[in-house]
């Protein structure tokens, strides 16, 4: 949550600060505010504003600001404090020497604020950030009144020891939660320091120019060259220089990567929203994955360096959101195909349960970002209990990774559309290959079982795109019932958390109250809800609940209810009982999650984009939840 991109160089910084701040509005988008240094002037320049980054453009064209080849900037998503002008990050300290964008919680900031407060420190924000900022300059002063205690700025302009840097370590030190932070000081101005824990921040190497950013896109077009920033790291930047160090001083060896993905993967390329062109990338998501992951008639696990069947006897999924459903589905894969009990938490109540762990258990965590806050705490919980953690995740070198003892990537690329599609997608492709790779392991699934789902996976990918050839037919039902007030989704056994999924997605970008329910729970409450002014979504692919699911079908109907159907092609009973069926290609019954899914996300999708919602960024919503 919350998006950072800070520049120094030698070209001019706001154009770049404020095209990185739109390639990183899906992270927050409530306001935002870019400051730079005048360096003619020598004094610090911001520009905040109340809404979305082309509001702060907007600002800027009117009331420009000087020239300058160093910056921060900020896109919010708001925690303390309303979104609203004051708010917008940057914050100034109280002298105005140093100038502070901040993504994460600081979870102490009541007590430091009533001590700078009793200091004689005067606040204008509700923010929790605007101690931070407060803090470095009391420390600042701290230090130069003390004579500098021997430190100094060499020449060069290189951050060694510098006030600049003991005023942010000493501030950092105080500081309890998650953060990660841009800081400017006026009195250094061909320097920028960064420092993280708990958020991501990244460093962008370039020629003769030095960035950070929350996220990889915001600097792509400029470089491809990245330092992850650790834990209670920081990074002190000049336009030649980038130096690593712990908080407490220890140099650390920056180790540089090399992004894979390019510049286009970030672009909309045509397409109406980035949330349909991540629909439309699944296909060959998909096929990326089994080429890679299945080889040989056998599914390859690379990066999940643990011995399952002779050690683990239950696996703990913990994850949230769209990757808690995922969860959902892994138990059903997992449970049936490798017979290993399974428990599925959402990870912001896993701590909170004094769940029960030993060294036999597994942990699998799954989250798009790997920064996912709730979700790297409940790891850090199993590891204190002495459980091994595999994760599933997107980013590679994310915090999660770091802290698994096994990584299992799905590389489907960035994501830039908040309601996960392609991310949740290739989770539940990644979880069918772990039951089948658990299950063949520990001898419970047979292996002309084995090798027929593989062949079955293998064909998901050409079964997306006969899907995506009829989306219009989706885009007239969407539109026939865009004007329901409240949506029912109903699935059974592994398509229950498939109508969870598909409701989270409608409600997520229309706004419609959606519920998700286990079909056989209708009759103990939801069907309280059915009249002709609501619509019902039925996943009704053939399958050993078939006919239990017509019972709901004709039940619904009695009572007036307008359906929608998801079932097998081929398929006319069910036709008698929905006012519209969309069709999927009929594959084994325990691999229709995949095919339920694409259908899930154009109807959300249609909807809509039919009530004029803005579909990539819908409101109250931000992409990677980092904070509690």
């Amino acid at each position: 949550m919350c998006g950072i991109i800070g520049y120094v160089g030698t070209r001019s910084a706001v154009p770049i600060l404020l095209e990185g701040l739109q390639k990183l509005e899906y992270r927050g988008y409530d306001s935002s505010g870019l400051g730079i240094i005048d360096l003619k002037k020598n004094r610090i320049v911001i520009r905040k504003r109340q809404g979305k980054i082309n509001q702060l453009r907007d600002l800027i064209k009117r009331k420009a600001l000087p020239n300058s080849s160093i910056g921060i900037s900020h896109t919010r998503w708001a925690t303390h404090g309303a979104p609203n002008r004051i708010n917008a990050h940057p914050h100034f300290d109280h002298s105005k020497t140093f100038l502070v964008v901040h993504n994460g919680i600081i979870e102490n900031y009541q007590q430091l604020k009533t001590n700078l407060e009793e200091a004689g420190v005067k606040f204008v924000s509700q923010t929790d950030t605007e101690v931070i900022s407060h803090l470095i300059g009391f420390y600042y002063s701290q230090i130069t009144s003390d004579g500098n205690n021997g430190l100094t700025n060499e020449a060069g302009g290189e951050i060694v020891s510098s006030l600049f840097e003991e005023a942010v370590r000493r501030a950092v030190a105080d500081l309890e939660g998650s953060f990660a932070v841009g800081i400017l000081c006026n009195d250094c101005p061909d320097s920028l320091i960064a420092a993280r824990v708990g958020s991501p921040l990244i460093i962008g190497i370039g020629e003769g120019e030095n960035f950070i950013a929350s996220d990889v896109p915001a600097i792509l077009d400029r470089t491809k060259k990245i330092i992850y920033l650790k834990d209670k790291e920081i990074a002190f930047l000049t336009k030649d220089k980038v130096k690593l160090s712990t908080f407490t001083g220890e140099d650390v060896s920056p180790k540089i990567e090399t992004v894979k993905f390019s510049v286009d993967a970030v672009q909309k390329q045509g397409y109406a929203h980035f949330m349909l062109k991540e629909i439309h990338e699944q296909p060959d998501v998909l096929r990326r994955m089994f080429k890679e992951r299945l080889k040989g008639g056998e599914v390859v696990l690379e990066g999940m360096e643990l011995t399952l069947p002779q050690t683990i006897n239950h696996i703990v999924i913990v994850a949230c959101g769209t990757a808690y459903h995922a969860g959902l589905l892994g138990k059903y894969l997992i449970e049936g195909m490798a017979r290993v009990p399974v428990t599925v938490d959402a990870a912001s109540e896993f701590r909170y349960r004094e769940p029960i762990l030993t060294k036999n258990t597994m942990v699998i965590a799954i989250s798009q970002s790997g920064e996912t806050a709730d979700t790297l705490a409940a790891v850090r919980e199993a590891h204190a209990q002495g459980a091994k953690v595999v994760s599933v995740c997107n980013v590679v070198g994310s915090s999660l990774a770091r802290e698994s003892d096994g990584i299992l990537y799905t590389h489907a690329g960035p994501e830039i559309g908040v309601a996960s599609t392609k991310a949740y997608v290739a989770q539940i492709a990644m979880l069918y290959l772990l039951a089948l790779k658990i299950g063949r392991e520990n001898g419970q699934l047979k292996q002309a079982v084995y090798q027929d789902l593989i062949a079955a996976l293998e064909k998901i990918p050409d079964a997306y795109e006969q899907i995506l050839v009829k989306k219009s037919h989706i885009q007239k039902i969407a539109r026939k019932n865009s004007h329901f007030g409240c949506f029912l989704y109903l699935g059974r056994n592994v398509n229950y958390p498939s109508a969870l999924e598909g409701a989270l997605k409608l409600k997520e970008i229309s706004y419609i109250p959606a519920e998700g329910y286990a079909a056989g729970e209708m009759k103990h409450g939801p069907i309280a809800l059915i009249d002709e002014y609501r619509a019902v979504v039925c996943i009704t692919p053939q399958s050993d609940t078939y006919d239990k699911m017509i019972s709901n079908m004709q039940e619904i109907r009695a009572r007036r209810g307008k359906m929608i159907a998801i079932a097998t092609e081929g398929d006319e009973v069910v036709q008698r009982h929905a006012n519209h069926v969309i069709y999927i290609p009929k594959t084994k019954n325990i691999l229709t999650p995949l095919l339920v899914a694409l259908p899930f996300q154009l109807l959300a999708y249609y909807i809509a984009v039919a009530l004029n919602c803005d579909v990539d960024q819908p409101r109250n919503l931000a992409k990677s939840v980092t904070v509690e």
